[in-house]
């Protein structure tokens, strides 16, 4: 247990979180907040789960999921017992004894951080403040995000970080559709706004989770997330661009890092793609590239990986027209593609940042016409950038359905897809996963990209 303190409120919220007995708020009930709910539900802990989405609300009230790797089961004995209260009514929150943030932030349009969810998520929370309480902010931005955004608008309320209040940051480190690294399971990193904060926000995670990580302060929890996934972004960016050069020498880039992860230090493998995906590599690293203009400092490695990466769909797009030529003697104009997979990794449901909405629109600019096939996305979901592709249906896959299409094109590598039926009905299949020779499948029509 971390050390006792003169304040008058931290030695009874240390044992609240020892005792799980604390009302723990989270906002946001997405792919980071929802895990969360059920490692502090499967804790013991009461839980008030808060989403400006009735929808999310509604749907927990009846024990039902909507993310498909996380079972509406995991709810549904908490919500019958009033353990768990999911609501959209903010001025719950006077009940909290933790408030944990996590909600999106995004990239704008000229790729600079978005932390209006973050703004907004604190100004609700502002009106419902009191005293001994700990917030925490989980989601991901630049170092400075917590003490510079978040402890101004609470202290507006006339309330003092560190002596009404604490406030601290711990990224979240969701894995979606991991099932060996649960919630409970990953080391949190804590880091407060002063010692008490620090204490308390180790006390609550140590407490559901199996390690806590406390470091100085809440600048280095913050920059310990964006060191995580720029680390992930630079090195796809690497084999992504070794793909492109091995593939002009006649070179399978995939043979080669399954070979080269055979030696048992010095190395780590990275896989190649379509693009990047999920809400953390493609956009975490741009966040502090933003944040560093602050200092009159470049971050040209960091830079030089994300045009590597946000190229990618158009490499993938190209060879798919050097296919089509080769074969039909035209190209995308008036062809028909079967794009298999909508989701940005395989077996889950989450088509946040997805190289294959991209790719849709690179192949439609050029005048093909695309369907999809996902087993977890029956729709098409709405998005800020691809709003013209909501609702479009996922096709299902038939013998003669595939043989229908000029082209197919593998963007993800869903287990739940019959790449056999596939390979021998398809004109020419394009795979960016390696998916079809990892199932044994070659072929004069199955080409690498």
């Amino acid at each position: 247990m971390s050390g006792c303190s003169d304040h008058p409120f931290v030695d009874a919220l240390l044992q609240k979180y020892y005792g799980r007995t604390a009302v723990v708020a989270v906002i946001g009930l997405g792919y980071v907040g929802l895990p969360l709910v059920g490692a502090l539900l499967h804790a013991g802990f009461p839980v008030l789960g808060l989403d400006i989405d009735e929808a999310k609300v509604e749907s927990l009230k009846r024990g039902e999921s909507y993310i498909s790797h996380i079972p509406g089961e995991m709810f549904a004995e908490s919500i019958g017992s009033g353990r768990f209260r999911p609501t959209v009514d903010f001025a719950a929150l006077r009940e909290a004894d933790a408030i944990l943030i996590c909600v999106p932030t995004p990239l704008t349009h000229h790729r600079e951080p978005d932390l209006s969810f973050v703004e907004r998520t604190a100004r609700s929370i502002l009106p419902n403040l009191r005293s001994g309480q700990l917030v925490i902010l989980e989601s991901t931005s630049y170092p400075g995000t917590t003490r510079d955004l978040i402890k101004p608008i609470l202290e507006q309320s006339k309330l003092r970080s560190g002596k009404d209040f604490f406030i601290a940051f711990s990224p979240e480190r969701e894995d979606p559709g991991n099932a060996e690294f649960s919630t409970s399971r990953i080391p949190k990193v804590v880091g407060g706004d002063g010692e008490d904060a620090l204490n308390l926000a180790d006390a609550l995670y140590s407490s559901f989770v199996c390690k806590t990580v406390r470091v100085s302060g809440l600048e280095a929890a913050e920059a310990v997330k964006i060191t995580e996934n720029i680390f992930r972004a630079v090195n796809i960016a690497l084999v992504n661009e070794l793909k492109i050069v091995f593939s002009e020498m006649g070179i399978d880039v995939w043979e080669v890092i399954e070979a080269a992860k055979t030696k048992p230090f010095g190395f780590m493998a990275f896989y190649p793609g379509p693009g990047l995906g999920g809400h953390c590599i493609p956009i975490d690293p741009f966040y502090l590239t933003w944040k560093s203009r602050e200092y009159g400092l470049p971050t040209r490695f960091i830079e030089l990986a994300g045009e590597i990466n946000t190229m990618m769909p158009r490499y993938v797009v190209s060879r798919l027209v050097d296919e089509l030529n080769a074969r039909k003697g035209r190209g995308l104009n008036g062809s028909k593609i079967l794009v298999v997979g909508l989701a940005y990794k395989k077996n889950i449901n989450d088509t946040r940042e997805s190289p294959s909405f991209k790719l849709i629109e690179l192949l439609e600019r050029q005048g093909a016409t695309c369907d999809v096939h996902d087993p977890y996305v029956p729709v098409i979901p709405p998005t800020r950038e691809y709003g013209a592709l909501a609702g479009r249906p996922s096709v299902a896959l038939t013998p003669e359905v595939v043989a229908s299409y000029d082209a197919v094109l593998i963007s993800t590598d869903h287990d739940d897809v019959d790449y056999e039926m596939l390979a021998r009905n398809s004109k020419v299949v394009i795979d960016t996963r390696n998916a079809l020779a990892r199932a044994g499948i070659v072929g004069p029509n199955v080409v690498k990209a």
